[in-house]
């Protein structure tokens, strides 16, 4: 196992507890949309890290065909972590791929149909800093719905 493998093991830990906070969360508070937050909500944040993933890693490394995320039709806690056991599975896909060519330049094909040259080494860093940037927005819009969240930040176990 590589030290990326080790190290997203890790990044799935502090996700669980980020899991069970929102478990303990009503399902539409889950779902609800604050204006103060730029009509964003916990699950639609949880829905957007996941497709990063899946769209820098997936498609666009990985050239997989994979159906767009929508964040509405994921109702509950229970659907996103279905989200994210395949989102998983993809991402220890590109861990195997690239190990030990974390250098290598990968030449993505973007939406506007320019291309840019990057290496598996910044498109996991992107990928999963993304995650750590939305967690702590997560942890700050269940505050603004009232909830006190768990330490996210120091999992040691």
């Amino acid at each position: 196992m590589g030290l990326f493998t080790d190290q997203y093991n890790w990044i799935q830990k502090t996700r669980e507890t980020l899991f069970q906070y929102c478990e303990s969360l009503p399902e539409e508070d889950y779902v609800k949309e604050l204006e103060s937050f730029g009509g964003d909500s916990i699950r639609n944040l949880h829905a957007h890290v996941a497709e990063c993933y899946q769209i820098w890693l997936g498609k666009r490394a990985l050239e997989l065909e994979l159906s767009e995320v929508d964040a509405k039709q994921i109702r509950s806690v229970h659907k996103m972590r279905e989200l994210f056991r395949q989102t998983d599975e993809m991402i220890y896909t590109f861990l195997s791929t690239y190990e030990d060519k974390w250098e290598a330049s990968i030449r993505l094909n973007l939406r506007d149909g320019s291309s840019l040259d990057l290496t598996a080494l910044w498109l996991y860093t992107h990928t999963t800093t993304h995650e750590f940037h939305h967690k702590g927005q997560i942890v700050k819009l269940g505050r603004q719905l009232g909830y006190t969240p768990p330490d996210t930040d120091l999992v040691t176990r």
